[in-house]
């Protein structure tokens, strides 16, 4: 299922990434895996929306190479991934970030190349907080000059959506051999789990789709709490697929990137040790369940070290250590 960039002199995949058997959750009735989305090329599972939303801005004439700036709100990941994908593609970027983003997110999306806008918590107070206000901020320089500027608006494009319909969904599908029982993602824009959900349960209507969203006034980038932020379009469109919900505090989330990767030798970032934990509370009789881990933890050590999860020589050492990494594309 894997996309492949042809049109640079690095050819990369978007992507066919692995699943691996969580063996501190499984047990004699439950398999469960991690759907390990930061061996995307640019670490994380919004390579796959940044890779659709630029085809289909080309397929329709919205964008032109070496034309075009793209810019858009991110809370960190699909800033990176849009950063490095249309980097090699021939496009400038340019990227509205939340100040309270990691500082290794900043760097890695302006180490790609792209220029960078951060937005505080009081710029836009009407419009919400965290991520609502980098919304606003990218809708207002793109709508001034659209004959220069296109906005992918990862909140309301179905190209999101059919990244995962079309390429994660099946590609989970196959790797249980259909067994999948129960799956578990965190929710941002709505595409992942909208996509993965609708194609899953197209497979078979008795799978579970479980959301999982952060606590609020979170510090779990990449998740939306849809009590203090509003619902994106794109997941407004479908959010029927969902069958439960589970919040995760920072707290949780944090206690378990410790315990990930003490027991499964993986350092992982606080989203996906928030699915991690979502999975480990949910009760299943038995099944198969598969949760998305969005991305690793190696962009994370400020935050990690902050909040003492790690002191920065534990934090070096994992990363050393970490059975499974990202190596994102600079070039």
């Amino acid at each position: 299922m894997a996309e492949t960039l042809v049109d640079s002199n690095m050819p990369i995949k978007v992507g066919g990434t692995p699943i691996v058997k969580l063996e501190s959750l499984s047990n004699a009735k439950t398999d469960f895996y991690a759907k390990l989305e930061f061996y995307n090329p640019f670490g994380s599972v919004k390579d796959r929306a940044a890779y659709w939303m630029i085809k289909d801005g080309e397929e329709n004439g919205l964008i032109k190479r070496g034309h075009t700036i793209i810019i858009e709100p991110t809370s960190g990941n699909t800033g990176i991934a849009l950063a490095g994908i249309a980097k090699l593609l021939g496009y400038k970027v340019e990227i509205v970030i939340p100040e309270k983003a990691s500082e290794e997110t900043k760097k890695i999306i302006e180490s790609l190349g792209a220029t960078l806008y951060q937005t505080s918590d009081d710029l836009c107070p009407k419009v919400g907080a965290g991520t609502d206000q980098s919304i606003a901020l990218a809708r207002s320089i793109a709508s001034a000059r659209p004959d220069k500027y296109y906005s992918p608006n990862q909140y309301a494009n179905e190209a999101n959506f059919m990244g995962h319909y079309k390429g994660t969904g099946p590609e989970i599908w196959e790797q249980t051999q259909g067994k999948i029982t129960h799956f578990f993602t965190g929710v941002g824009t709505g595409g992942t789990i909208t996509g993965i959900g609708a194609y899953l349960k197209e497979k078979n209507s008795n799978i579970k789709v479980i959301a999982v969203q952060p606590q609020q006034n979170h510090l779990i980038q990449g998740l939306r709490n849809f009590e203090e932020s509003a619902k994106p379009d794109l997941f407004i469109k479908r959010e029927t697929v969902v069958d439960d919900w589970i919040t995760i505090t920072n707290q949780e989330a944090f206690i378990s990137v410790k315990d990930i990767f003490v027991k499964e030798k993986m350092l992982v970032s606080p989203s996906s040790a928030a699915v991690y934990t979502a999975m480990k509370k949910y009760h299943i009789e038995s099944g198969c369940a598969v949760g998305i881990f969005a991305d690793d933890g190696r962009k994370f050590k400020s935050l990690y070290t902050q909040q003492k999860i790690f002191s920065e020589e534990e934090f070096e050492s994992a990363l050393k250590n970490s059975k499974h990494i990202s190596k994102v594309q600079t070039a």
